[in-house]
């Protein structure tokens, strides 16, 4: 006999759910700090001084707390190399090779169009400015 009955809500992954693993998940990846982590190891594994420098302007704090979201999420690999001094390595475990593939091609899509974005937010500031000096 088969059971014919609903799937729990358990079992459906919706990103608009609160408490759905996947929207979790798409929170650490999407944030700034995890997206150009996650781009940055896409070129392959750094040490974590290395990564930092890569990723500029992000705090030792910032990327220590990014990189321990993306492993608890299966997307980072930390890896400690017994040697004197030890060190810390990480790398993109599969599915965050299949992850920074998708925020890789989004970041090429943004580098390819920078000077109309430039153009773009140009605009804005002058259709702002003069929008502030109109008087009501």
């Amino acid at each position: 006999m088969t059971d014919h009955s609903e799937p729990t809500d358990e079992l459906i992954a919706d990103v608009f759910a609160r408490n759905c693993a996947s929207r979790a998940a798409l929170e650490d990846v999407a944030s700034k700090w995890g997206l150009l982590a996650l781009i940055a190891l896409s070129e392959g594994s750094y040490r974590f001084n290395a990564l930092r420098r890569r990723v500029d302007g992000v705090s030792e704090k910032m990327l220590s707390q990014t990189l321990q979201a993306l492993e608890r999420d299966g997307i980072v690999h930390r890896e400690v190399i017994t040697t004197i001094p030890p060190r810390v390595e990480y790398t993109l475990t599969v599915f965050g090779r299949q992850v920074a593939a998708q925020v890789s091609s989004l970041a090429a899509l943004l580098e390819s169009t920078a000077p109309e974005i430039a153009a773009a937010r140009e605009a804005y500031a002058k259709a702002q400015a003069a929008s502030a000096k109109t008087p009501m």
